[in-house]
């Protein structure tokens, strides 16, 4: 799952993770630690949960609750389910407005997560190989017009998932095409001639779907809006503008990229419902604002009844040298961070290797208005994190802190002109390009620092500034005109659930939506269709010595970072908690006016 915001330069956001077997919250957010921690908890699955969800002690109904994600975080373009695929939309669709087959329920008391049916009857039945499942829908689930759920609905909403040319950015890239049988040649129910996909099959309320290899995280994958109901008549891209609503609220008024009102859906029946709650009238979310006017309405209390999802590191450090900061909770995020050379224009290893010397880590970070060791770190505050591919905390991982020629990754000019030199370059001669968010300062200042790093190094370079929306807007489209003069991309990854599976092929495999460096080499594709059909207890380890093999080999990206976020929350919310297990949001699930 792809991080929404852009970090300012020219990353997303990132940063520290789960364990395969659990998934953990920052419980009422009283932990307000400036150190870097991993996610802890043990919540595993509970294929017996029921409606309605526990109860959050002290939890009122009523009152509005605003919603802040600051600039560069742009919002959703769509609400379609089938192309939902970021931490931010995610955490709305999820929580809110969507239903799919299984979710996450919190347990109020310990704050970890677990996974549980939603509007499946359980978890999902597998055969022996994990080959086929089949999932059983629970009566009386409706869409806000009243109008029954059906599994036609259901099958329909998964095939949209196949359309990779209406939704190239949503889960189905990474999930439903390799998986689910045929599912490579299928490309949706809007494709010319495209009919019936066989590979879900619907039986009254049970959905039987046919992999074409083994799937055992396939009651995961169930949590993905992508992995639920859509009405037979929607029509791509349209519906994602007004989309119909199965969760606790519906919308009122969306403005793509600006403003999202959710009100209560009078359809929503809690009995069903193991993991959601309608405790506000209202949500507003509004996005792409002033990040410092955000800090300050919390800081200041004058939205007492406001949410902040990502205060910047030099607001959090003015607050609390003045003693504002009780407002603001510092949480992890199960994400990483990179910076991926085009592998057809950067084809030396050397030379990107040395690019891993040449970046101006905690400048970059400090000129962003990050905080090292705090929001920020990787093997340079931290030598046991390294800079890997996974995040810490991952099952099977294991820090990579190499050697290269006898130094250990940090920022080291003269250790990237060495390597340039065995690359066969001069200092100058060779020419890195990269684009950078230009609509904050912070952005400009750490995009300089980044430079300026890369030419002390013995790099020329150029970079491009942008202003019109998402790095990722030029990063995954290879007919963008700025995409064309670049060499250096860039993708900020977060866990779609806890396992490596989620974290490597989207990065590493060829032609996956989210490897915006290009990365590909046969060897590494087999080696991932192997890794999938070992058993289940093996998985974790084999993914993580390939995380080893391909840094160690070919080093594909450049770790510039795990993060933790800073979430303001004002001081008339109550049963805040930081959602890891989309990445690092606010659990709008467990969230009330007090």
């Amino acid at each position: 799952m792809r991080r929404k915001k852009a970090l300012v330069a020219g990353i997303s956001a990132a940063a520290l993770a789960l364990t395969l077997a659990a998934c953990g919250g920052s419980g009422g957010g009283d932990d307000k630690s400036d150190g870097f921690t991993n996610v802890e908890g043990a919540g595993g699955k509970n294929p017996d949960a029921k409606g309605p969800a526990p109860e959050v002690p002290g939890a009122k109904t009523g009152g509005d609750i605003t919603v802040l994600a600051p600039d560069p975080d742009d919002g959703p373009t769509s609400l379609d389910p089938a192309g939902l695929w970021s931490v931010t939309d995610n955490a709305i669709a999820q929580d809110l407005l969507f239903r799919s087959l299984t979710t996450w329920q919190q347990d109020p008391d310990t704050g970890e997560y677990t996974l549980v049916p939603d509007l499946a009857t359980d978890l999902g039945t597998p055969n022996s190989d994990f080959t086929e499942w089949k999932f059983t829908l629970k009566d009386g689930i409706k869409w806000e017009n009243g109008d029954p759920v059906t599994a036609e609905e259901v099958k329909f909403g998964m095939e949209r998932s196949f359309d990779a040319d209406t939704f190239a950015t949503g889960p189905g890239t990474s999930y439903s095409k390799p998986y689910f049988l045929g599912g490579d040649k299928y490309n949706g129910p809007y494709a010319s001639g495209a009919k019936d996909f066989p590979a879900i099959q619907v039986d009254g309320n049970t959905l039987t779907l046919k992999m074409a290899k083994p799937f055992p995280e396939m009651d995961y994958y169930g949590i993905f809006p992508a992995m639920g109901p859509v009405p037979l008549d929607a029509k791509a891209p349209d519906y994602g503008l007004k989309p119909l609503s199965t969760g606790p609220y519906k919308i009122q008024s969306y403005e793509p990229n600006q403003k999202l009102v959710l009100v209560k859906n009078d359809q929503w029946d809690p009995a069903t419902d193991p993991a959601r709650h309608q405790y506000a009238d209202t949500f507003t979310f509004e996005f792409g604002g002033d990040p410092t006017v955000a800090a300050k309405t919390v800081e200041s209390d004058s939205g007492s009844t406001t949410l902040v999802t990502n205060v910047e590191g030099q607001d959090y450090t003015a607050a609390k040298q003045a003693g504002n900061d009780q407002n603001m909770i510092v949480g992890p995020q199960p994400c990483t961070s990179f910076v991926m050379p085009n592998y057809d224009k950067v084809k030396e290893l050397q030379v990107r290797q040395a690019l891993a010397f040449a970046y101006p880590y905690e400048d970059v970070w400090s000129a962003a208005g990050e905080l090292p060791g705090v929001t920020r770190a990787n093997g340079v505050t931290d030598d046991t994190l390294g800079f890997g591919l996974l995040p810490p905390g991952m099952a099977g991982r294991k820090a990579w802190n190499p050697e290269i020629d006898g130094e250990t990754i940090q920022y080291d000019p003269e250790h990237a002109k060495q390597l340039l030199k065995e690359a066969g370059y001069d200092p100058g001669e060779y020419e890195v390009s990269f684009v950078y968010d230009a609509t904050t300062p912070q952005g400009k200042a750490g995009a300089e620092q980044r430079k300026l790093g890369y030419e002390k190094s013995g790099f020329s370079v150029k970079m491009y500034p942008y202003t019109a929306g998402s790095l990722y807007d030029v990063w995954t489209d290879p007919n963008n005109k700025l995409y064309k003069k670049i060499n250096l991309l860039g993708t900020a990854w977060c866990q779609d659930w806890p396992s490596p599976a989620t974290f490597l092929p989207p990065i590493l495999e060829t032609g996956a939506a989210y490897n915006t460096g290009n990365f590909s080499e046969s060897s590494v594709d087999d080696q991932m269709n192997e890794i999938r059909t070992l058993p289940v207890d093996q998985q974790a380890d084999a993914w993580g010595e390939l995380e080893q093999k391909v840094m160690t080999d070919y080093q594909p990206v450049i770790n510039v970072g795990y993060y933790q976020g800073i979430f303001g929350v004002g001081s008339g919310i109550g049963g805040f908690n930081n959602d890891t297990t989309v990445g690092g949001a606010p659990d709008y699930r467990t969230t009330y006016v007090k």
